[in-house]
């Protein structure tokens, strides 16, 4: 009977546990120092923060206090209020991070653009009485805001990043770093984070990545076997050609598609900027272009032109693929996607390359062979010629 009591009673002191660790957590159980007190507060849901406020309506004055957990010794955290629209750029911001002689720096910095470094600047509303702390891994920012031309439901944006040589750097553009904003009513309390956006952006991104990989990453190489390899095999001329130009052709159609979709995001966040990836994709798309033309203006084999053409075709098509595969990995340094997609990638080109280390030593074998009966045939048939002469 004993052991039986037993099982729920450890069932009920683990769900206490737990109920007095997320109590002991959540904001409205924190107290801050010299008796301040905050009547409404709320667990922000990324980057382990949470936010304190005294809302006076009638004055349009709100007091805060923004708390920011985890090791930030060497990084910034802010919290901004964007009375223009959501998101980062428009957004009035509070800044805090400790300096290298173990000071606190506190400021307010207006965000014009995504490539901003927080330079300290006037906002577009009174803020007095700012001030920063650090203790236990745990920044503070403190401040009174007058917020005269904002209704009582803010946009709000709140964020950390590192910090070098006492200037904020680029925060992480992945993961929560991209979910920390929302809306945040005064009155009622109520935060609700803007998802909507970041899942589009998100999912446009895959689809130019995805899109960008199956084409310049796969089908082009693929295309490129087709056109060294089958040749070899009598019985596939013509058709390795067109095999290779199917592949060619589909891959710049769908790269296009992917190339579209870049530009589009591009222009949806003009200060984001990957200039060595942008460049080396206008590389690729201008030469793509050139090759595909090619494809349709091949001269024919006994035309004096034949033998530059195919020079210029096998350096521009070689050039796109290694420039191509290049391209991905940067794009995935920027996508930042799970392992596993760069793993299969990665053994996508290690099994072609396999196929093609065997088809190389095929192909070598079959012109050694052809070379011989070629020399062979010739023997014989200068050996018959001499027999005609002697008789």
């Amino acid at each position: 009977m004993s052991k039986i009591m037993s099982k729920p009673s450890l069932i009920l002191c683990v769900l206490f546990t737990l109920f007095l660790k997320s109590y002991a957590q959540s904001c409205a159980n924190h107290k801050f120092p010299s008796n301040q007190i905050f009547s409404s507060c709320n667990d922000l849901p990324h980057l382990n923060s949470s936010l304190h406020w005294n809302y006076d309506q009638s004055s349009k004055t709100v007091k805060i206090a923004y708390r920011h957990t985890g090791d930030l010794s060497s990084r910034w955290v802010a919290w901004a209020v964007n009375p223009t629209g959501q998101g980062m750029v428009g957004a009035q911001a509070l800044v805090a991070f400790q300096r290298s002689d173990g000071s606190m720096r506190a400021y307010t910095s207006p965000i014009t653009s995504y490539q901003t470094q927080l330079q300290e600047g006037d906002l577009s509303f009174p803020v007095s009485d700012l001030t920063a702390t650090f203790s236990r891994d745990v920044i503070v920012i403190f401040a009174t805001l007058k917020l005269d031309n904002v209704s009582s439901t803010l946009n709000q944006v709140w964020q950390d990043g590192p910090v070098s040589g006492d200037v904020p750097g680029m925060h992480q553009l992945t993961g929560s770093s991209v979910k920390s904003m929302g809306t945040l009513n005064l009155l009622s309390g109520v935060t609700e984070t803007t998802k909507g956006a970041f899942n589009s952006n998100t999912k446009k991104k895959n689809i130019h990545g995805l899109l960008n990989a199956i084409s310049w990453g796969i089908l082009l190489p693929v295309g490129a076997v087709f056109a060294r390899y089958l040749k070899v095999f009598p019985s596939a001329d013509p058709a390795w050609f067109y095999l290779h130009a199917t592949c060619q052709t589909s891959a710049y159609v769908i790269g296009v598609a992917g190339v579209a979709t870049g530009i589009r995001l591009g222009n949806k966040s003009p200060g984001i900027q990957y200039t060595a990836h942008r460049i080396i994709g206008i590389v690729i798309f201008c030469l793509a272009t050139l090759q595909v033309t090619a494809l349709f203006l091949r001269p024919k084999k006994d035309h004096k032109y034949r033998f530059y053409w195919s020079v210029c075709h096998h350096v521009i098509g070689y050039s796109v693929i290694v420039l191509s595969i290049v391209n991905i990995f940067k794009g995935f340094d920027i996508l930042n996607p799970e392992e596993m997609w760069k793993r299969i990638y990665v053994g996508i080109l290690i099994g072609l390359a396999f196929v093609v280390a065997i088809l190389e030593v095929y192909t070598w074998i079959v012109v050694v062979k052809r070379n011989k009966s070629e020399s062979s045939s010739n023997e014989k048939m200068s050996n018959t010629a001499r027999r005609q002469d002697i008789v």
